[in-house]
């Protein structure tokens, strides 16, 4: 076995987090995918991997030498395999958040399609992230801060949550003028995470945390749509969410002075010199299309997209 392959298999213990897992994604037996990491860990002289209740992490010194790891095997396979040398062909099995996927990812997918007429893709979509190694996903849309893993990610731009409500909610209620004045308003918002729902909100160096008691709670967001066009309440969503119902006037973007901080945007791939060519070709196209969507709805949002004055 050598020394490449005894990285590859590093990396990809790393992404699956189990040596089973591992093992399944190489087609490799577990006992030379265990040995393969003993003899690394020897030749380095330090523990790589740590096992955990549920799963198998990097050490320092593993997360250092994964970033390394798959830099060299990206290298490696660009050198030994130039892109696009021959027609791309098979199944790609891509993730994305379900508004996301549907809204941006499935447009940019089918420009790919129409230019590689071989290529065959399946979308898997979701609010809940899919296990790449688990679930055989070559690509996903990731948002927001990513996990230390051995993920290969490039990020393609940023989200900003929007803080939204109709223009006959704002016509009868009146706007707030503050973050801490939802609390005197109907409120519509996702499931929370926790126990209770809270909404993020920067105010100069300072961010503010509003606990609310939403009006309606849901785990889709079209519903939560339709109730905050309907003007049963305000709600907050990504700004890839409300963008269209912004540009209509459907919808009043409002609190946008104290709107957090951008939220990043990955395309994640498990890297390394296995990686297929179509794999590296959709990522490479979905960074310059979505890229430069993300980036036009960033410039809209900065430019006041669906602000009007709230004193009503």
């Amino acid at each position: 076995m050598d020394r490449l392959d005894e990285l590859e298999i590093f990396v990809a213990i790393a992404n699956a987090g189990s040596l089973r897992q591992a093992a399944l994604h190489l087609r490799k037996s577990p006992a030379s995918i265990t040995r393969a990491l003993a003899q690394l860990e020897d030749r380095l002289g330090t523990r790589l991997l740590d096992r955990t209740t549920r799963r198998m992490a990097p050490t320092e010194a593993g997360q250092e030498l994964l970033g390394n790891a798959l830099e060299l095997l990206d290298r490696y396979e660009a050198l030994v395999h130039p892109r696009q040398a021959m027609p791309l062909q098979g199944l790609l099995r891509i993730s994305a958040p379900a508004v996301l996927g549907r809204l941006y990812v499935a447009p940019a997918l089918d420009g790919f399609l129409e230019k590689w007429p071989e290529i065959r893709a399946e979308m898997v979509l979701g609010d809940p992230y899919f296990d790449l190694i688990e679930h055989g996903i070559d690509l996903a849309i990731r948002v927001g801060t990513l996990a230390d893993s051995g993920l290969r990610a490039r990020r393609i731009g940023s989200l900003r949550w929007v803080t939204a409500c109709s223009p006959a909610y704002l016509a009868s209620q009146g706007g707030p003028k503050h973050p801490a004045d939802l609390c005197d308003h109907q409120t519509i918002a996702e499931v929370p995470q926790l126990s209770e729902t809270a909404w993020h909100f920067h105010d100069g160096n300072k961010t503010l945390s509003v606990r609310l008691a939403p009006r309606l709670i849901a785990d889709d967001t079209d519903i939560q749509l339709d109730a905050v066009r309907n003007g049963r309440g305000i709600g907050q969503f990504l700004s890839y969410q409300v963008a269209k119902d912004l540009e209509s006037g459907a919808l009043v973007r409002i609190l946008d002075t104290y709107e957090p901080s951008g939220i990043p945007v990955h395309i994640v791939t498990k890297g390394g010199r296995h990686e297929r060519a179509n794999t590296r070709a959709l990522g490479d196209w979905l960074f310059q299309k979505l890229g430069s969507r993300l980036t036009a709805l960033e410039d809209a949002m900065i430019a006041g997209m669906g602000i009007k004055n709230a004193d009503v």
